[in-house]
């Protein structure tokens, strides 16, 4: 029984952990889209980043549920590597994992770190930014703003390198993880090698699309 017990939780914790990372790659695929849009459109951009930036469903309702479920899936993800290198039945420096499974696989919680690394980051240039705009300065609306300030964020060479790395990892991480969470809740069973291919072609050009942004914004309007 014990054993059937320990067995259910590590399932449901599997299981939690998928659904939090589904979550947060839509949120991701939704930010994706509105910051591609700076590419062709200044007007467009400011557009969308002003509705997400006002709007009161996103404001205080979405954002708070968007970090809750980023610490979640990122703790969730620690205690998960835990309960896997304690349940190993030889030692960690012995574990052959490049026999059976991929780097990126095998370094989920490397990416992780690193991408939660950057998730402070990115908080802290973009939505660090609008607190302190929008409540502590107390500035008018300005519905024009926001495309000028993505430019500014990516003038730094090393602050764009670091962006383009973390989306290097990024990429490594999702490549392993969507796959893996969409085979948690049971989808990948049904749909098989098809899902497979779209979830590597999301972990490549999502990531890399991402990178192409910065640099575009770093070498061409700056």
């Amino acid at each position: 029984m014990a054993k059937s017990a320990i067995l259910k939780s590590s399932i449901a914790k599997k299981v939690a952990m998928a659904l939090s990372g589904l979550f947060l790659i839509s949120f991701l695929s939704l930010h994706f889209f509105i910051n591609f849009v700076s590419v062709f459109s200044e007007s467009s951009f400011n557009a969308m980043s002003h509705f997400m930036g006002y709007n009161p469903l996103i404001q205080f309702v979405m954002q708070p549920i968007l970090v809750a479920g980023v610490v979640f899936h990122f703790v969730m993800g620690f205690v998960l590597e835990l309960k896997n290198r304690s349940a190993r039945p030889v030692a960690y420096v012995k574990y052959d994992g490049a026999a059976n499974a991929s780097w990126a696989s095998r370094n989920m919680i490397i990416s992780g770190l690193v991408v939660l690394a950057f998730l402070g980051l990115h908080m802290y240039d973009f939505w660090f930014h609008e607190i302190v705009y929008k409540y502590v300065e107390g500035n008018a609306i300005e519905e024009t703003r926001y495309y000028g300030e993505l430019v500014t964020k990516f003038e730094s060479p090393v602050r764009t390198g670091l962006y383009v790395v973390a989306f290097v990892l990024l990429a490594l991480h999702l490549w392993h993880g969507f796959t893996s969470s969409l085979q948690s809740v049971g989808f990948d069973n049904k749909i098989g090698k098809s899902l497979h291919k779209i979830c590597y072609a999301f972990a490549i050009i999502v990531p890399f699309g991402f990178i192409f942004i910065a640099l575009f914004h770093h070498f061409f309007n700056n």
